[in-house]
């Protein structure tokens, strides 16, 4: 098997499937088992990482994008820049408000979490609707940061997230 599907195989047999959550009719993509599972972590950690180029920063969105993006930071040797929900950081910040599939939502982050042209991956644990990486990628550049990529560990295919980020580099380490 090639490094690809090992990486993909791994990542199939290490998330569940919860149905209606967290509303009926969503399909919750749980990666806690893959989470518990340290070499299988690691290794998508690893995969995360290598989809990167040289970077300043990596952005984690809230929540399961921090877990995956803080270690991604560590293995590329570059900043981590939490993206929070709304009112959950403590100094100046900018907002964007945006559409997912179960309703609308507004991310912030720190109004100088980006100097001027840092290289910026974006890494989140799953690309659905899109909404949510376009409003991440909106919020780096509004803040001075350029998107060097987006990278994530699950697209959800059939909801074409990835139309909403045309412009953008997008790595996904399993489409579904």
């Amino acid at each position: 098997m090639s490094g690809d599907s090992e990486i993909q195989a791994l990542i199939q047999a290490k998330i569940r499937d919860i149905p209606d959550y967290p509303q009926p009719g969503v399909l919750f993509k749980d990666i806690t088992p893959l989470l518990g599972d340290g070499p299988a972590f690691v290794a998508v950690v690893e995969a995360l990482a290598a989809t990167a180029g040289p970077v300043d920063k990596v952005a984690g969105i809230e929540a399961r994008g921090f877990i995956l993006a803080a270690p991604v930071a560590c293995e590329l040797g570059a900043g981590f820049v939490p993206v929070r929900k709304q009112g959950k950081l403590p100094a100046a910040t900018i907002a964007e408000s945006y559409q997912l599939e179960y309703g609308s939502a507004t991310l912030e982050v720190h109004a100088d979490a980006f100097g001027p042209g840092d290289r910026v991956l974006i890494v989140d644990d799953v690309l659905a609707t899109g909404g949510t990486a376009a409003a991440t990628a909106t919020l780096v550049r509004r803040a001075g940061g350029e998107v060097a990529a987006i990278t994530v560990l699950l697209e959800l295919e059939f909801l074409k997230g990835r139309s909403k980020l045309s412009d953008l580099d997008v790595h996904s380490l399993l489409t579904v």
